[in-house]
């Protein structure tokens, strides 16, 4: 339940997930899955992190990362190993742990925006890379969204500027390496009208006029890992310490909410350099 004036982020998730499944929709996510597959194909390394709306929207599957960890925001019944329950501005991940890190229209849905990129920042270590996807304001997509009434879909992110989202990064130590906008088609779901396709990218599809549905952001992170050092421990103060479990919280939790996250794969997974 949510008091009157208040946004109810749950609902949102899900009516935009739901709109996925629509032909627009199937479009944009495909055009996102290359756009993001076109700058992280050469990455490597231990841990690839996706923090979005649902697990079941994979940007980069293919991706030479030893682990591939996707968040939702929302508990399943169904949801696969590999799958963290917790919301975007509280990561239930080590510091420094993920070498690359996607945050797929996380700002335009989230209730914290700052802090989620925060976190974002958080777990990824130092030269490690992140990929922002967010909806573009500037843009046919954005006036639809000024002057529709609609809260499902699309048009019930925020739409946050890209250059704010830029000015974030770098007052989080990141250095932007490429910053774009893509999918030119109107947003309307009728064929017939987005036949037209191919003149609204002749018309808006350059870079000197950035107005596609979506921008996308590659950065870096400037601030280098921490040295681990191995602590002197005296055996007067060490507490035993019991089994290792789940990430978060314990399996057998049905649910979640804002007193803590859970997470649905084994604490294992996550190993020490």
């Amino acid at each position: 339940m949510t008091s009157a004036g208040e946004i109810d982020y749950s609902a949102r998730h899900e009516n935009f997930e739901s709109w996925f499944q629509t032909p627009l929709g199937r479009a944009l996510l495909a055009d996102q899955r290359d756009c993001v597959d076109r700058h992280v194909r050469k990455l490597s390394g231990a841990r690839q992190l996706q923090v979005g709306l649902s697990h079941r929207l994979p940007l980069a599957p293919t991706t030479d990362f030893a682990q591939r960890i996707l968040t939702t925001p929302a508990w399943d019944s169904v949801i696969p190993d590999g799958v963290a329950v917790c919301d975007a501005d509280e990561l239930p991940f080590p510091g420094d742990s993920m070498d690359l890190v996607i945050l797929h229209h996380t700002a335009d849905f989230s209730p914290h925006p700052h802090q989620a990129l925060r976190e974002a920042s958080r777990v990824l270590r130092g030269e490690g890379m992140m990929v922002l996807i967010g909806f573009n304001p500037f843009s046919l997509w954005g006036l639809r969204k000024m002057i529709s009434r609609q809260n499902g879909g699309p048009w019930g992110g925020r739409f946050m500027m890209k250059r704010r989202m830029e000015d974030w990064l770098r007052l989080l130590d990141f250095s932007v390496e490429y910053t774009g906008s893509s999918f030119f088609r109107m947003p309307l779901q009728r064929q017939e009208l987005n036949a037209r396709k191919g003149m609204v990218e002749r018309v808006c599809g350059n870079r000197f006029l950035p107005v596609g549905a979506y921008y996308c952001i590659l950065a870096k992170k400037r601030v280098y890992s921490r040295i681990p050092r191995k602590p002197v421990w005296q055996s007067s103060k060490v507490i035993t310490l019991p089994g290792r479990g789940t990430v978060g919280a314990s399996l057998s939790y049905p649910g979640k909410g804002r007193s803590g996250t859970q997470a649905v794969f084994n604490h294992d997974h996550i190993e020490e350099y």
